[in-house]
């Protein structure tokens, strides 16, 4: 009898320590769940599980398509490049505390952007320059993709290349690339670029908002006025020229193309990459 009781007391008293350890895990979990609430930002809260950023957890890769600018690379109608762009004020070995600098350089060098007001009078003067460009038309999901290395880019080259009404930025990249162009300090105007029924095409067949190109401009030398009007009029469509893609596969990525911010600037510099 005795032996029975004490069985049901060490029962009893294990049933009370296993409850103590629930509530106790109880209670953890809930100031857990407070501290959470108190330093997680709403955006984060909301989304408890948001999905891994490739970049940060090395699962993608980044890929710079931005030409490095120098005194070798080329200007558009120049046959000895940019020359000097940056001129030392402030020399520490002259005895100045710090260095700083100047740069003189085109609005349309290396890789950069085209606003609406480069090509018309009205644009330029309502101020649609390059700090007006849609940050989210810059920045999205964009195709790389191979154009033939024998004509430049016709409306019958665009309809050959069946790009999806679900693309909207589009890098094209041409024979420019294979020629080294962009490497290259003399300007070429026999490099490859859009005609004026290729980017009427465009415009007129495609849903595309962003347009770019392996060299300095997105129209060929003889189109230059008119594909670009075609392209800008609508103020929907951005150019990028200058894009360096001779290491990138054909395919998609996240595009990210920041232009400098400067007012009244009907081109600028950009620095854009990829990410797969």
């Amino acid at each position: 009898m005795a032996g029975n009781r004490r069985d049901v007391l060490q029962l009893m008293l294990l049933l009370q320590i296993w409850a103590a350890v629930l509530t106790l895990a109880k209670a953890v979990r809930s100031l857990d769940e407070e501290v959470l609430t108190l330093t997680t930002p709403a955006s984060s809260r909301d989304y408890p599980n948001p999905p891994a950023r490739r970049d940060v957890y090395s699962h993608g890769k980044i890929h710079d398509i931005t030409h490095l600018i120098n005194p070798r690379m080329p200007k558009w109608g120049s046959p000895d490049g940019m020359g000097k762009v940056v001129t030392i004020i402030d020399d520490m070995k002259k005895g100045a505390v710090a260095y700083t600098s100047e740069m003189d350089l085109p609005s349309h060098t290396g890789t950069h952007v085209d606003a609406p007001s480069h090509f018309f009078e009205e644009y330029f003067e309502r101020g649609f320059d390059t700090s007006t460009l849609s940050l989210k038309t810059l920045n999205g999901p964009a195709l790389v993709i191979d154009v033939p290395r024998n004509s430049n880019i016709t409306a019958e080259v665009m309809k050959n290349l069946q790009i999806s009404q679900g693309i909207h930025r589009v890098l094209f990249r041409t024979l420019n690339t294979d020629r080294k162009l962009m490497y290259t300090r003399k300007f070429h105007s026999d490099y490859v670029g859009i005609v004026k029924d290729g980017a009427s095409w465009i415009v007129d067949n495609t849903n595309i908002t962003l347009v770019g190109i392996d060299y300095l401009s997105i129209a060929t030398y003889d189109d230059a006025v008119p594909t670009h009007q075609t392209l800008l009029k609508s103020r929907k469509i951005v150019i990028v020229e200058g894009l360096k893609l001779n290491k990138v596969p054909a395919g998609i990525y996240d595009l990210h193309c920041l232009p400098i911010k400067v007012l009244g600037a009907e081109g600028t510099p950009a620095r854009c990459i990829l990410m797969s």
